[in-house]
């Protein structure tokens, strides 16, 4: 069978974090996802070729509610030949009457994958530890690797190059950032971080970036000033002030965060041809409407190519 091809070094292989791939890895796995949009948006190549997953299953865990994750990984299975299953905080005993050693044994037996979106890491790293199959991290509380693929993928489609550009986060030091810290470092993509004092990302995380972009010749800039961060950029990103199991801190945090509002005068400080990006859903404080409707937004081509990196993905790890 022809048509594209998975990155083979990741076959049977799990997925916890960016730091989880080489850097030659994430760009072959960048490219993967490029060219299976390309084939499926043409539709006289014939998409046959390209179901190499027919006979497969993906079993979706999901702790935590979601859109894009959901909807992306159940439609790219589909369009891949395969079939998903979602599995609710109602659906299964995960961690309650069930221990999640027994669950990842159970679906490993039925399921050629397992995707699962959890609050704890440690709920993650335990199903990959149990599983006989390949694990997805599809969030936790530390890392959000699906995001950073499609959202590398989506600078990647609007420059054309990853390499030397400057991606510039404000706001909240969180799981989402994480992620892109790391693929930025490995990238050689030159990253800046606005966070107020008390919200900056994991030190850990923050040294691992800074020794891969020492490697790769990047930079990274740490500071609570949004104007620093911002002025000559090519991507503006942010996400959401108050994540899911943290509302009862919502009017504090959105307090802590003034000033950090992405709005127009603080795009004008970017570059001319910069962007903006956000992973969804969006809440009016974190980003205005001018800025998020404009034609320097991209949060919507970003969120469709959550399913074309997760194609690309799946495919990488089940077609052997």
């Amino acid at each position: 069978m022809t048509g594209v091809q998975g990155v083979k070094s990741l076959a049977g292989r799990s997925l916890m974090s960016i730091a989880d791939l080489s850097k030659a890895e994430l760009i072959e796995l960048l490219d993967c996802s490029i060219a299976l949009k390309k084939a499926f948006k043409d539709s006289s190549s014939g998409i046959e070729k390209e179901q190499k997953l027919i006979g497969k299953s993906v079993a979706m865990i999901f702790q935590k509610r979601s859109t894009r994750t959901r909807v992306s990984t159940e439609t790219g299975m589909g369009l891949l030949g395969g079939r998903a299953l979602f599995l609710g905080p109602t659906d299964i005993q995960l961690g309650v009457n069930e221990s999640m050693k027994d669950t990842a044994k159970v679906l490993s037996g039925f399921n050629s994958l397992l995707l699962a979106r959890v609050n704890d890491h440690a709920d993650v790293e335990e199903l990959k530890a149990e599983a006989r199959v390949p694990v997805i991290n599809a969030l936790s509380d530390l890392h959000h690797p699906l995001q950073t693929l499609a959202d590398l993928m989506t600078i990647q489609e609007r420059f054309g190059k990853l390499e030397g550009l400057t991606f510039t986060w404000v706001g909240d030091g969180n799981n989402v950032l994480h992620d892109l810290m790391l693929g930025a470092a490995k990238l050689a993509i030159n990253l800046r971080i606005a966070t107020p004092e008390g919200y900056r990302p994991d030190p850990a995380v923050t040294a691992m970036t800074e020794a891969l972009a020492k490697e790769s010749g990047s930079s990274v800039l740490i500071t609570a000033d949004p104007k620093e961060a911002v002025t000559g950029t090519h991507v503006v990103a942010t996400d959401t002030w108050v994540s899911m199991g943290q509302e009862e801190e919502a009017a504090k945090r959105i307090k802590d965060y003034e000033g950090y509002q992405v709005t127009d005068e603080l795009m004008s400080l970017a570059a001319d041809d910069a962007i903006f990006m956000h992973c969804l859903p969006r809440h009016k404080e974190e980003v205005d409407d001018a800025v998020f409707y404009s034609e320097r937004s991209v949060v919507f081509p970003e969120a469709e190519n959550r399913m074309w990196t997760v194609m690309a993905l799946m495919q990488s790890m089940l077609d052997m």
